[in-house]
């Protein structure tokens, strides 16, 4: 069975955003994981060092609804292999990277913010792969 691994740039700073991705990530382990990445690299170390296969995410990547994007959580909690997440450093990813990528939405978030929306997101497609009532049409 594989697993969400999302990498973040460093750890949260800011308490309030740190406390609320532990609660996500609290209500969907075992299927996620997260792996924090040393702050003091830049964007291409970092990038250098996730796996090649990791999906970025980033204002221009592909725009998926909640229904989409649980499907696709779907997939990947049924495959054999990790899928790997990442939120960007605090000044974005490089702009020549040919990674996958994904939007959370066309807005500019603070990387902190993202990775909370990212957790959420998470949450909320396995709660509608569950069929639980926390996602409403």
């Amino acid at each position: 069975m594989g697993r969400v691994i999302v990498h973040l740039h460093g750890r949260p700073s800011e308490s309030r955003m740190k406390e609320l991705i532990e609660y996500y990530l609290a209500r969907i382990k075992p299927k996620v994981k997260i792996q924090y990445h040393d702050s003091k690299i830049g964007g291409m170390a970092y990038v250098s060092n996730l796996p090649k296969d990791t999906i970025i995410l980033d204002e221009n990547g592909e725009q998926l609804s909640s229904i989409q994007f649980s499907k696709r959580f779907e997939r990947w909690s049924l495959s054999n292999r990790d899928v790997n997440l990442a939120v960007g450093p605090v000044d974005g990813f490089p702009k020549d990277i040919s990674l996958q990528k994904i939007s959370l939405s066309k807005m500019t978030f603070p990387h902190e913010l993202a990775a909370v929306l990212l957790m959420e997101q998470l949450y909320r497609a396995n709660e509608i792969i569950r069929g639980s009532s926390y996602h409403r049409n």
